[in-house]
């Protein structure tokens, strides 16, 4: 199985799955680079995955869907390009022979969801829309901090050597903010190194692991002392005794204005 960030929009990501023969892809945001890629390669379109509502993953649904026949499956709760398999938390999708379990994701929308493969050529797969990135996580544009917590965590609690396949070259922003967060951080300096290496040779940060996420990433790590101590440090009304949430508030709150 070949698994491939085909670049879109400005810093948009659409993955691609595929055997050979046929393929899979996640939150197209646009049609022409997965077209080209499946002309490219002899490829037919399966199945169409989106994790949520917004624009710049659905704008090429349509028009794949009417090229290819493909078969769209979506979140339920949120309006996607229809004909659509409505999902929730517990369905599954198979689709080149894969199995991906549904995880409802809320946050950054209000019925995000992620796709999970617990075995893809053995080793996990996790598609995750905009609730997690690499370093970071997504805005909460329609969710509340309660639920971006419970949900990153939900993803945080996955296999370690999950690769994280987000839908966004946001990651060395994110590690700069994650620097300011946790400056004495050994392992996000030393990723951030990698990172700057690896843009500067025109190559995609992703995918990224859950096992090194959890490790540099300040918003699955709100419960660490040195990241909630800087929380408190840049919003002086969180006190010592509020919880997770209060922390990962005040961070997404500090990072919608870092520069």
């Amino acid at each position: 199985m070949n698994l491939l960030p085909l670049p879109a929009l400005t810093d948009n990501y659409i993955w691609m799955l595929h055997n050979g023969h046929q393929a899979i892809v996640v939150d197209p945001g646009e049609a022409p680079p997965v077209m080209r890629v499946l002309q490219q390669l002899g490829l037919q379109l399966q199945a169409i995955l989106v994790t949520h509502h917004h624009g710049d993953h659905v704008g090429g649904v349509d028009a794949l869907r009417n090229a290819t026949g493909a078969t769209v499956h979506g979140p339920a709760r949120e309006r996607i390009p229809q004909p659509a398999v409505p999902l929730a938390h517990g369905d599954t999708v198979t689709a080149l022979g894969l199995r991906f379990d549904v995880m409802d994701v809320p946050g950054h929308t209000a019925g995000h969801i992620a796709f999970f493969c617990a075995d893809m050529d053995a080793a996990p797969l996790l598609f995750c829309g905009d609730t997690l990135f690499s370093g970071g996580c997504g805005r909460l544009f329609e969710g509340t901090p309660a639920q971006m917590l419970q949900s990153l965590e939900s993803l945080a609690a996955l296999p370690g050597n999950t690769r994280v396949c987000c839908t966004h070259e946001y990651t060395l922003s994110n590690l700069r903010f994650a620097r300011a967060v946790e400056p004495a951080n050994a392992a996000l300096i030393g990723y951030q190194d990698r990172c700057e290496a690896l843009r500067a040779s025109d190559q995609p940060t992703l995918p990224s692991s859950i096992a090194l996420e959890r490790e540099i990433n300040p918003f699955l790590r709100v419960r660490v002392p040195a990241v909630a101590q800087s929380a408190r440090e840049h919003e002086p009304q969180i006190s010592d005794e509020e919880d997770a949430v209060a922390v990962l508030a005040a961070l997404r709150e500090w990072k919608n204005n870092f520069r």
